[in-house]
């Protein structure tokens, strides 16, 4: 063991790609045998690691999840903000410029209409949960833009833990929720072009979500949704804790 924990602690970040490797290899044979393709391996994974992430905090004590147990510490590296954004910036290099000049106004509307909507939506539900609070109302609608807008809000306007996490978890559900849905409704809704797939991603914005919908769509159109939610979340991160929070101020 102690040869072990010295090997990972010297090749963290390799450890924590085969770890990844074998939970995504596992939610793609679920996927594939038990959810028979209907649930998308990507939403599989993503409830496994939320699985373990709970499992190894009950062990552990720890706020990290699997990365406290240090033959995995380097999960805390390679599930940081930096190849986080790193992913989500690569996938723009499979974009062709004719074809995001074709989205036009239609797609530059999409991002600022679905940031509203999603975050009107989380507003009514915490008021409907009983939050006065007007930052506590602007975080959980935050979150329901996505569960990176959340905590951004959150921590811009001083709430609770209690707040963010709940914002957290309100991003996470959509996550899911786009995910798994968006290969059984894309036919109906056109979805199978790149300027369909931007609107799409501008008014979905959660950018893993999108993608891994769209991944199990068409893997073709992953690079057209996750520019348009890219720019979702970053104008989420500008107007839920300024614009949006002065007005649920006024209103409350």
């Amino acid at each position: 063991m102690e040869r072990l924990e010295k090997f990972a602690g010297d090749n963290g970040l390799l450890v924590a790609f085969v770890f990844v490797g074998l939970v995504m290899a596992l939610a793609f044979f679920l996927s594939r045998h038990v959810g028979r393709g209907r649930v998308h391996g990507s939403a599989i994974a993503i409830a496994l690691a939320l699985v373990l992430a709970g499992v190894a905090g009950a062990d552990t004590g720890g706020k990290n999840g699997v990365a406290d147990y240090p033959l995995l510490a380097g999960i805390g590296v390679l599930g940081g903000n930096m190849f986080r954004d790193f992913a989500i910036v690569a996938t723009a290099f499979g974009v062709r410029l004719s074809d995001l000049r074709a989205a036009g106004l239609v797609g530059a509307l999409s991002i600022p209409i679905g940031v509203a909507l999603s975050f009107l939506v989380g507003a009514l539900v915490a008021l409907g949960f009983g939050l006065t609070d007007p930052a506590e109302i602007t975080t959980i609608g935050a979150g329901a833009a996505t569960y990176i807008v959340g905590p951004v809000t959150g921590a811009s306007l001083g709430v609770s833990s209690r707040i963010i996490s709940l914002s957290i978890a309100a991003g996470l559900v959509k996550a899911v929720l786009v995910m798994v849905a968006t290969p059984l409704v894309a036919r109906r809704i056109g979805l199978d072009n790149p300027v369909s797939a931007m609107v799409y991603g501008g008014l979905m914005g959660t950018t893993s979500g999108v993608t891994g919908g769209l991944a199990a769509t068409d893997p073709k159109l992953v690079p057209y949704g996750a520019m348009t939610s890219t720019f979702y979340t970053g104008l989420g991160c500008l107007l839920c804790p300024s614009v949006f929070y002065l007005v649920v101020k006024a209103l409350v």
